[in-house]
């Protein structure tokens, strides 16, 4: 197109290196100079999208972008806020740099093995299908370049990034733990799909799923419950067995010379304790389990009148010489115990009237101490309340009494617990302890995001050792991200257990700039509903332009927070 006595026009060059193509778009211009024809480049526009190149191509040629008869179309229409989200967050935090420092194909898919986790949790063979060209589902496949990659492609970038899940654990702790720094350390498992994995075992299982073989894993976080490391165990493995492995990644690994590590009451046993975290000297905050909380009772060292004037005391008991002993009190907990108590043992009573009543009904009665015994045997374990009835069974009758004292006793200790920590008193208060070991609950919401519909960490059906280990690995990366999506996204959302502080919202709402208050799946749905749009020209079908809506006010918020820019992913 001639401008000023000159011909603009775009020049597009390609170089291959390897099996890459590169290409270079450059804005020239062509001019007379005496008898000799020059050019000129005005700009590269190599980081501009093919489609922008292409209209101003056309606009040079002086052919029409949008003719009056109004010649335009929409080609395509894809979810994409979740997206603009999810890979902005990735990047925003690093998390791409920490794959690999350049990039590869094995990266980009990674990234979208992680990305795919957090928006739409599936198996790696969905995922492909999510990642088809044709496919309406997101624009994650454009979004990092992966369109078209196969559910091999994905197994192979699972083997990539499982190979480097040390390297990238180590950047995690760097940033994210310090010397003298709270660990929280929890362990959970989950159900297996198949026995041909060498993890696979039978043990005690969280998922209530006895008949399946499962793996354990441990999981740890810092103060405030960001994951940082995970670790695959058989599934026969015990809690306290999975301890020295993560001391020994404390120190050796992450280079930090002392840390607190808070554990559940399972986990950080007398013999843990002595063994393994004493020898070296490593702070710790357990609690005691139930058993000795109720000998300290008996003995008198817990009474009620402990917590007349707070929910806090500290305690002394010779079996704990050196250590310090802080009863706590919860109302709320007290009061979900007693009211779980008696529920289940109102229907526990309501199995058993259905076994007394059998005994008495006037066609084929049950009968015999041994069927009785058996039914009977059959309404308690149901419930598990067993040890709360006293049973007497005779021929033809079946009679029950409730122990009364026993359940006095465990009435008497609901909402009651015991924190136990060499921590000394100049370090950390009761009530900062008391805080700490609370702080174990954000390791359970992590465990709640892998094992439910967050991230769906089963089915598990990989055979191969490392492949779990992978796929484990993987599902805490995408609780990472979804970590820093949540406490970006905090005023916008809903809590699980509002505080008097969160009150106000769930009850209005509403945030308090008047947003809808969403929960975390929710808000994801609704940036989703951010759509890519493709549109075309009837004269010149080959370009494709992307039109974006206006934001909502608070899908625009949910961007601002996160410092995220839909439009230019």
């Amino acid at each position: 197109m001639p401008i000023n006595g000159m011909a603009v026009h775009v020049v597009t060059t390609q170089r291959k290196v390897g099996d890459k193509v590169y290409k270079t778009h450059l804005l020239r211009h062509s001019y007379r100079e005496g008898d000799q024809v020059k050019a000129k480049t005005v700009a590269n526009l190599s980081s501009l999208p093919d489609s922008l190149i292409e209209l101003i191509r056309l606009g040079l040629k002086g052919e029409p972008i949008a003719p009056a008869t109004g010649g335009m179309k929409l080609v395509e229409s894809r979810p994409h806020g979740h997206v603009a989200a999810v890979v902005g967050t990735m990047r925003a935090i690093g998390l791409d740099r920490l794959f690999a420092t350049r990039k590869s194909r094995e990266k980009d898919l990674a990234l979208a093995l992680v990305a795919g986790r957090v928006i739409h949790p599936g198996s790696k063979l969905s995922l492909s299908r999510f990642l088809d060209p044709d496919s309406r589902t997101s624009t994650l496949g454009q979004v990092l370049g992966v369109e078209g990659a196969d559910e091999n492609e994905l197994y192979a970038a699972m083997d990539w990034l499982g190979e480097r899940q040390a390297k990238i654990e180590d950047a995690l702790a760097q940033r994210h733990l310090t010397n003298g720094c709270l660990v929280l350390y929890d362990v959970s498992s989950s159900y297996f799909e198949g026995r041909t994995c060498p993890l696979a075992k039978f043990g005690y299982s969280r998922d209530h799923r006895g008949d399946r073989m499962q793996i354990t894993y441990g999981l740890l976080c810092n103060a405030d419950g960001c994951p940082v490391a995970v670790e695959v165990f058989d599934g026969a493995t015990n809690d306290h067995q999975t301890v020295g492995s993560q001391i020994q990644k404390l120190k050796a690994r992450f280079g930090l010379e002392h840390v607190v590590l808070v554990g559940d009451r399972g986990m950080v046993s007398d013999t843990t304790i002595r063994k393994e975290l004493e020898p070296i000297g490593l702070d710790w905050i357990t609690a005691l389990k139930g058993g000795t909380v109720r000998k300290l009772a008996e003995a008198k060292v817990i009474t009620p009148s402990l917590f007349d004037t707070a929910q806090v005391a500290e305690i002394q008991h010779p079996d704990f010489p050196g250590e310090r002993l802080i009863a706590c009190f919860n109302p709320f907990t007290q009061e979900r115990n007693r009211r779980r108590r008696e529920e289940l043992l109102q229907a526990t009573e309501q199995l058993l009237i259905k076994v007394h009543d059998a005994t008495m009904r006037p066609r084929k009665p049950l009968a015999g101490k041994g069927e009785i015994g058996m039914a009977a045997g059959k309404a308690l374990a149901k419930t598990g309340m067993g040890k709360y009835f006293r049973i007497t069974i005779e021929e033809d009758r079946l009679y029950w009494q409730r122990r009364r004292l026993m359940i006095e006793e465990e009435d008497a200790l609901d909402g009651i617990y015991v924190i136990r920590t060499k921590v000394s008193a100049q370090q950390m208060n009761a009530v900062q302890a008391k805080a700490a070991y609370q702080s174990l609950s954000r390791v359970e919401r992590a465990f709640r995001s892998l094992k439910d519909v967050d991230l769906q960490i089963r089915p598990i059906h990989h055979r191969l050792e490392d492949r779990v280990r992978a796929h484990v690995f993987l599902c805490m990366l995408a609780y990472h991200v979804e970590w820093h999506l949540r406490r970006a996204w905090e005023s916008l959302l809903l809590v699980e257990h509002p505080s008097k502080a969160h009150a106000g919202k769930k009850a209005t709402g509403r945030t308090d700039e008047g947003l809808v208050a969403c929960r975390y799946r929710d808000l994801l749905r609704e940036l989703a509903g951010f759509t890519r749009n493709t549109m075309c020209f009837d004269h010149a079908p080959s370009v494709r332009v992307p039109f974006h809506p206006t934001p909502s006010p608070l899908q625009q918020r949910a961007f601002d927070l996160l410092g995220v820019k839909p439009i230019t992913l």
